[in-house]
Parts: structure tokens; sequence; C-alpha cells
């Protein structure tokens, strides 16, 4: 049976401006960081992109390297494309990335213009797509002049292989001047793409008053520290935990009693709430009206369903907000 969307998809999404930009996005978008390649189910990374549009996420966010094995993540996403949501390419805003090793010798990795154009045009034939949404710089290149990166996003936009342009982990002064190129080649930078969470707030330290300055919208991604802002880890590490597995990034070594027993505090004032911890901390984020969008993940529906609930209750007290302050110095 094919797929057929919810009527009412856009009733129950909150969508913020990008910027100041013309661009809408979902509070909350999904990411194909994990769960979306070779190794896993496809059949169940199709419930959940069924989930998360018919639940009004129009935004879907993937890089080249996305996977495992790379490349795989678009793939598989642009076969969801090409069948259960053709006819819906238009209701969507898509976006990829180019910045990380994804092939041999010394053109698929970092910012060079041979790099970022060649990697988009690999994209756009993963996903069966004539332009992406949005083309991201995954990450800053020392050896590569930021004229050059930035020319090389503003191409992809005068050719039509992409619609709006961004930047990921870029410093604030990185950030500044990488708005004031593309500014000055006539195509605005329209967000930036920063690691953000209640228990790392390097953004708050300049880069968001940057992105206010220059109009630039933001999306924080791993906004769970990569489940360790959940209810996962409050009693040990689970063994089928991403921290319980010998590949990913988040490390047992790096869950301390000390980190515990902050977020055993963020969980009780988010039990006050009436709410996950997850729920919080994504809320948390999205009270900060720089902030866009959060990117999730999910590995099931249920997942899915649990962040989404977050849209239920994004007001904090004064004295909420005071009290996560005191937890998170």
């Amino acid at each position: 049976m094919s797929y057929q969307s919810n009527a009412q998809r856009y009733e129950s999404m909150t969508y913020n401006r990008c910027g100041r930009s013309g661009l809408k996005l979902p509070a909350i978008s999904l990411g194909l960081w994990h769960n979306f390649g070779d190794v896993d189910v496809y059949e169940n990374g199709q419930k959940i992109i069924h989930r998360a549009f018919d639940a009004g996420i129009t935004h879907f966010d993937l890089a080249n390297n996305y996977g495992p094995p790379a490349g795989s993540a678009e793939e598989n996403f642009g076969r969801m494309l090409s069948t259960d949501l053709k006819a819906y390419r238009d209701e969507l805003i898509i976006s990829t990335k180019a910045g990380y090793g994804m092939w041999p010798g010394p053109y698929g990795d970092f910012g060079s213009r041979k790099y970022l154009i060649s990697s988009l045009d690999q994209s756009l034939k993963r996903m069966k797509l004539d332009y992406v949404d949005i083309y991201y710089s995954h990450r800053p290149d020392p050896d590569t002049p930021m004229e050059e990166t930035m020319m090389a996003l503003d191409q992809v936009v005068k050719q039509g292989k992409a619609l709006y342009v961004g930047i990921s982990s870029y410093s604030p002064e990185q950030t500044r001047m990488a708005a004031e190129i593309l500014r000055s080649l006539g195509t605005p930078c329209l967000i930036h793409q920063p690691r953000y969470s209640m228990l790392d707030r390097w953004v708050e330290d300049g880069l968001l008053d940057v992105l206010e300055e220059t109009g630039m919208g933001s999306i924080a991604f791993s906004p769970l520290e990569q489940g360790l802002l959940t209810d996962k880890y409050l009693h040990g590490i689970p063994e089928d935990s991403r921290a319980g597995k010998p590949t990913g990034f988040l490390r047992a070594e790096s869950i301390t009693e000390e980190k515990l027993q902050v977020v055993r505090q963020l969980n009780n004032i988010a039990q006050q709430r009436g709410q996950s911890l997850a729920q919080m901390a994504i809320a948390w984020l999205l009270k900060d009206k720089r902030v866009t969008s959060v990117l999730v993940g999910a590995s099931s529906v249920k997942q899915l369903d649990d962040n989404l609930k977050t849209l239920d209750n994004l007001h904090f007290s004064d004295e909420e907000l005071g009290k996560i302050r005191e937890i998170i110095k």
C-alpha cells in the first residue's frame, strides 16, 4: 500500500523563522546521522520518516558520510523520496553537508571548491534529487581560504543545486567572516548547525550573538548529548545503549559520576514539569529565539513520538531556569 500522509500534519508542529530569511523550519527536525544506514533495518527507518512527516516535521538533515557505510543514509532516504514522499517534495526541506573524509585522495575531505561541488553532485545522485534545500560546509578547513569555501557554496546556489547554504561547527569569528563573504557574493548564509545541549554550551560564548547580528538561524545537533540527557543512564550503562556498544561517539568512560549527578538533578526538575529529561533538554534549547530548530535522532517511532511531546510544554518559569542554571553552571 502506498504512503498517504496525515492531512492534519501541520496542526501540531511549531514553525520558526530561520534568522532573517523567509524560510520557516519545524521546531523539531529529524537527523539521519544514525539509524538510516545499510547496517540498519530499512523498513524501520521508513516508519520513522513517515511518522515524522505525519507529525509536521518537514526538515530532514543528512550529510554525505552518514551511514554506515558512508553515503548509505542518503541512498536509503533517496529511495523513500522517490517512492513514498515523491508527491510531497515541495513540502520538504532536505539538507546535506560535506566536510569530513568521504573518498580517498586529496579531494575527498575538508573545504576545497573541488570537494564541496563534487560531493554535492554525488549526494544529489544518491538521493535522486535535482537540488537540496540547504547545503552545508560541515566544518571549517584550516588549509583552504574561507573565500574559496564560501565561493563554492555560492556557486551551487547559482547553479540551482541548492536553495540555501549553511555552515556547521564554525567558531564565532569564522561564522562572522563566512557571513560577510557570502553576503558580498549575494548568497546570504541561512543557518549555522552547532553542537549544543545543556551539557555543551560553547555557543553561548559569542556564537549566538554573532547569529543574531548577522541574521542567521541555527539548528542544534546532539541536543541530548548522545543519550546522556535521557533517563537511559540514570542507573548505570545498559548494554544496548550507545555507550554500551563498541562503536559510536559516546564512550562509557566519558559518563562520569559527576556528570550523572548533574543528569539526575536535571531529571528531578523535568519530572516536576511533567516531562521526561529528554523533553526538557529539547525545550530548554528552544527557549532561546536564536535557536530555530533542534535536530533529533530516532531509532524508533516511539522515541520520535516521545521527543515530539516536548512541544506540549516549552515554557519555563524564572524559578525553573534559575535552578537549571545552578545545576549546569
